[in-house]
């Protein structure tokens, strides 16, 4: 049989994606950051990496650096994806900052990219929270009694 052989940016991409999304899953997002920008001097810069970084911070609720990589990635002239949204989605979620999930939403549709089951309870826990439930959790965690009931959980 015969071998084959890869290139060595696939290598190195395939080595960096690995690092980043472990660094993810341990919840390291500034290392995650820092092999990323390593790849970025190195001149490699595919969207699976952009959204491994985009997940870090969402788990790291660095919600403002995810939008900064979303923001990187078309600078960069790579074009989010489903998965890059709905993790710069999860993570404006992740700080209760509902208008830039909604934001980010009506840019995937602008984008005319297909959305999933993620961006669909995204966008419904972003409308919610956006109506009413997120001024209630704000007045919790601020100390104040409020009249309005406890909103029913999210599925």
């Amino acid at each position: 049989m015969g071998e084959t052989k890869l290139e060595p940016d696939v290598i190195s991409l395939t080595v960096y994606n690995a690092g980043i999304s472990a660094c993810a899953k341990g919840e390291q997002w500034q290392r995650a950051l820092a092999l990323l920008s390593e790849m970025r001097d190195a001149k490699l810069e595919p969207t699976v990496s952009y959204n491994a970084g985009i997940s870090a911070c969402e788990k790291g609720e660095q919600w403002q650096r995810a939008l900064s990589l979303l923001g990187d990635m078309l600078e960069a002239k790579l074009d989010p994806n489903v998965i890059s949204y709905n993790a710069g989605i999860s993570a404006c979620a992740r700080g209760e900052q509902w208008q830039r999930a909604l934001s980010l939403i009506g840019e995937m549709r602008e984008a005319e990219l297909g959305s999933d089951s993620a961006t669909t309870l995204g966008s419904a826990r972003a409308r919610r929270a956006d109506s009413g439930c997120g001024l209630w959790r704000c007045s919790e965690r601020c100390g104040k009694q409020s009249s309005t009931p406890t909103p029913p959980p999210l599925p």
